[in-house]
């Protein structure tokens, strides 16, 4: 005769049991706790206290970018790949001080812009310069876009020019009732040296002579160029017209931490233009 009476049911290890494979488990006084997930462990920190999520290469191709009018891939080897990789990335981190990040993977060359507020009512913080351009730095921007367009010869920054023909490219818009020749050419030579500092001209071992930045041809496109062209001479003939600034002109914008930063584009220290060709 076999023995019929059921067997007693323990609720606790039934219990334990059910939602074992749940990640639940007991917590020692009949409680269930749930097991916390692993946390990534793996960080971009460079420093103590360290809370940055780029690494290295990309905080320097966002510092390139903030401190120098622009990046490209003959002036910032590392950072334009760097550039390249995290395009993303950057673009947010500008966003983040309303800038705006513009890459062209043609011309290999990278700048960021002020961002422009859709409210009348406020606008937003600004870390750049905002300096109307003068007319002189107008006319010998225009010049160079010409240059580089007219020349077909290959390469980046191929193109040189001297002090000598710009100077005798903006005395052909000098008003007729201009006579003070010294302080015109004087203008002319502080449009050269801004060009310098915005990297549009590079230096070489000559200090009268320059290489025309390849790219002019991103900062100033071809239907502002006729734009622009169209203004000056109208102007040169005493035709109205309103004067153009650095940002209508397409000019790279400038940061504080550019003052007195008249270097080539990469790091501090680096050889001449001259030097690098």
């Amino acid at each position: 005769m076999s023995d019929t009476t059921p067997v007693p049911v323990h609720d606790e290890v039934a219990f334990e049991d059910a939602f074992g494979a749940s990640g639940v488990s007991s917590g020692g006084h009949g409680e269930a706790t749930v097991d916390e997930p692993v946390r990534d462990e793996s960080t971009f920190a460079l420093f103590e206290g360290d809370e940055g999520r780029l690494d290295e290469p990309q905080r320097r191709a966002l510092v390139a970018l903030l401190r120098h009018p622009y990046v490209s891939a003959r002036t910032h080897v590392d950072e334009w790949r760097a550039v390249l990789d995290a395009e993303h990335q950057l673009r947010s981190r500008l966003n983040d001080l309303f800038l705006e990040l513009h890459v062209d993977r043609d011309r290999e060359v990278a700048f960021k812009r002020q961002a422009r507020s859709e409210s009348t009512r406020r606008g937003f913080p600004t870390l750049l310069r905002d300096a109307p351009y003068t007319r002189e730095e107008t006319i010998v921007l225009v010049y160079l876009r010409m240059r580089l367009r007219a020349d077909a010869r290959p390469g980046p920054d191929q193109v040189v020019v001297d002090r000598s023909e710009i100077l005798g490219h903006v005395s052909g818009f000098r008003p007729a009732t201009a006579t003070d020749r010294t302080r015109d050419e004087a203008r002319v030579a502080k449009a050269i040296e801004r060009l310098v500092t915005a990297r549009v001209l590079l230096k070489t071992s000559d200090p009268d002579r320059f290489r025309v930045a390849s790219v002019v041809e991103v900062l100033l496109p071809l239907e502002r160029l006729v734009e622009l062209d169209t203004w000056l001479r109208t102007a040169a003939t005493g035709g109205g017209g309103e004067p153009t600034d650095g940002d209508g002109a397409g000019l790279p914008a400038t940061s504080d931490a550019e003052d007195g930063d008249d270097t080539e584009p990469g790091t501090a220290g680096d050889d001449t233009e001259e030097d690098r060709a």
